[in-house]
């Protein structure tokens, strides 16, 4: 049987590197930069007030206080948005509101609650503020450039984009991002006792699970997936939808049909084509029979291919082990899951020659160094209640039949 790493480097090198795209900046969340991105323009642009209140020089209003007021004439009313400059007069103040930019002038803002100002009348009708106390020069002012200068590196290559830095890029006036494109991943699940969720079951049958599971894996991954419903264990069928599916598809994701049984619908029509899929034993539990290789399209255009078992356990635990890294890493972004060391929470037995990912959840107490990473449920590959229960994979090695309690494991979060 082939090892888990050796397998694993031959699924690797399906992947080409990432492909720079240029998106919309709202589309592009999710995706990573490809090169650092520069400010265009200082951030704020302009001095601005950063309360709601009245612009002042502070040396006019140095001397007052609660019982000596001073009180300034309103010269101007200046609302965010406002695009003509204003020149703020000695001895006057300028009503004005949060964002709106600073007149000529003025050194600080003082909110309006430190005031006798009246923010419900109209500014027309307010022709003199009191000020109760001083305040010092800047107070209140967003100076421009105190977030970002133009010409600094406002996103370095490599940041993958949320909702903070999309506002950042936004805010910035940039429309579009150079990203590493999404791997568009087409998921197709086989055989003939599959039936879609919703509709009834005969004696037999089972509701198909593996397509919608890693359609959302490749999804939660980074990718654009796409589900095509199962076929049934029919080679001319499930041929004519390979090659609909893989039309524009950069990799081809089968689940079942690569046993050793009688109608193993994948290893039949795919064992022996030209540039084909090599279908293999790896030695792990779950999910020793595996397969990748490449499919031509209509056009004879290679495309990656990996065919994994039906098994729902398997199946999902072959992906997180051989797809999701380098699918991760083919579109820019951080190939593997967090890991750490965890200490066995019960004993473990594994079969002799097999790496063995078994289900378990990390036990969260800070008092625990390492962490206890428990065992849940038992190693078959049809228990999907325990691996939905799961939130980490436990790393046993091929060599090892069984551990203590104890025992200090590798652990991969989930």
């Amino acid at each position: 049987m082939r090892s888990v790493a050796d397998h694993r480097s031959i699924v690797w090198e399906l992947f080409g590197p990432p492909e720079a795209v240029r998106v919309a900046v709202p589309d592009a969340l999710g995706m990573p930069t490809v090169h650092d991105t520069l400010a265009d323009l200082a951030m704020p642009a302009f001095d601005n007030s950063a309360m709601d209140g009245y612009a002042v020089r502070a040396a006019d209003i140095a001397t007052a206080t609660p019982t000596d007021p001073i009180r300034l004439p309103v010269a101007d009313d200046i609302p965010a948005g406002r695009t003509g400059r204003v020149t703020l007069a000695p001895g006057t103040a300028a009503r004005i509101m949060t964002g709106a930019p600073l007149p000529d002038g003025a050194d600080a803002v003082v909110q309006v609650e430190l005031t006798d100002g009246d923010f419900a009348v109209d500014a027309a009708a307010e022709s003199t503020v009191g000020f109760t106390s001083a305040v010092d020069a800047g107070k209140h002012i967003r100076r421009a450039g105190s977030d970002i200068a133009r010409g600094e590196i406002a996103l370095p290559a490599g940041t993958v984009l949320g909702a903070a830095q999309i506002g950042l890029l936004s805010a910035l006036g940039i429309a579009d991002v150079e990203v590493a494109r999404q791997l568009r991943v087409v998921v197709l699940s086989t055989g003939s006792e599959l039936v879609e969720p919703g509709k009834p079951l005969r004696h037999g049958q089972i509701y198909e699970s593996n397509g919608a599971m890693l359609t959302a894996a490749v999804t939660e991954a980074g990718g654009r997936a796409r589900h095509v419903h199962f076929v049934a264990d029919n080679v001319t069928d499930f041929l004519e939808r390979l090659d609909e599916a893989s039309a524009d598809a950069d990799l081809i994701i089968t689940s079942g049909g690569v046993s050793a049984g009688a109608y193993e619908v994948v290893k039949d029509a795919l064992g022996g084509t030209d540039g084909g899929v090599e279908f293999v034993k790896v030695a792990m539990q779950p999910g020793m029979p595996q397969g990748c290789g490449h499919h031509r399209d209509p056009t004879g255009r290679p495309v990656p291919i990996i065919t994994l078992p039906g098994n729902p356990v398997s199946s999902l635990v072959s992906f997180e082990v051989f797809i999701r890294p380098p699918l991760r890493a083919a579109m820019g972004l951080p190939a593997h899951r967090p890991g750490f060391s965890a200490r066995l929470g019960s004993d473990v037995r594994s079969p002799e020659g097999k790496r063995q990912f078994l289900r378990g959840v990390v036990v969260h107490d800070a008092s625990d160094v390492p962490p206890v990473v428990e065992p849940i449920g038992p190693p078959g590959s049809h228990h999907l209640r325990y691996l939905a229960g799961a939130n980490a994979l436990i790393d046993i090695p091929a060599e090892v039949t069984s551990l203590p309690a104890g025992s200090v494991v590798d652990v991969v979060v989930l």
